[in-house]
């Protein structure tokens, strides 16, 4: 059969790409897409569904609901976590470079470190990360009991610092300057105020103001978790 053209006021059909069939991968997927431009805030099943191109009632087949895909979400990113066979000879390094590897990935995914906070891990990514540091305390010396809470206390620490590091960042966006602007302007701003405060009531802050505002946040992470490795290895009975 011939086939007949189409009169020329007919809108012709548009092609359309082929939708990748949905999946819990590609609800993920779509969710950090998603935290990428309008951080955690910006969140929801509506929005998700929407980066696929889709109704919100078709990701419940693969996500129950937004906790589980906060739960997911975190997984996800642990799944960037390289960790080391256990070296009792290098144990606290290790727990370092572990511990750095999550600060710098948390960092790098807006402020999803938020969403890791009065959560605990049980996904198989975070399930993987947490038994291989627990594998390195024990393997350094580090009693059980003192291991497992350190390294509670640890990822607290690093989601924290990530999470307001995240802060930062959107106020350094919303103020329209670059990165070194806003700090040197806010600093000079902080030590102004400070040095205006009355000695009598405040000389230490006073007289250390200058110490109080140096370094930046990556030297103060540094700062705080060689303290926390120090106080975990005190712990560590002499042999």
């Amino acid at each position: 059969m011939t086939e007949h053209p189409a009169p020329p006021w007919r809108t012709r059909a548009r092609s359309r790409t082929a939708r990748q069939p949905l999946s819990q991968e590609a609800v993920v997927d779509a969710a950090l897409a998603v935290i990428k431009q309008e951080g955690l805030g910006g969140l929801s099943m509506r929005r998700v569904a929407q980066e696929l191109g889709t109704g919100p009632a078709s990701l419940y087949a693969h996500v129950s609901a937004k906790e589980e895909l906060l739960e997911l979400l975190v997984d996800r990113v642990s799944a960037e976590i390289t960790v080391p066979e256990p070296d009792p000879q290098r144990w606290a390094e290790q727990i370092r470079d572990v511990a750095r590897q999550a600060y710098r990935i948390y960092a790098s995914h807006s402020d999803l470190a938020l969403a890791s906070l009065a959560r605990i891990p049980t996904g198989p990514n975070a399930l993987r990360v947490t038994e291989a540091m627990l594998a390195i305390l024990l393997a350094g010396g580090v009693p059980p009991q003192a291991a497992t809470w350190f390294l509670d206390r640890l990822f607290l620490y690093i989601a924290g610092d990530a999470y307001e590091g995240a802060l930062y960042a959107e106020k350094v966006r919303a103020s329209g300057q670059d990165m070194r602007t806003y700090w040197d302007r806010l600093l000079g701003q902080l030590r102004t105020y400070i040095l205006s405060l009355p000695e009598r009531s405040y000389p230490s802050i006073r007289a250390h103001v200058d110490e109080m505002l140096t370094g930046d946040g990556d030297e103060r992470f540094e700062f705080g978790l060689d303290l926390m490795i120090r106080g975990v290895a005190d712990h560590i009975p002499p042999r």
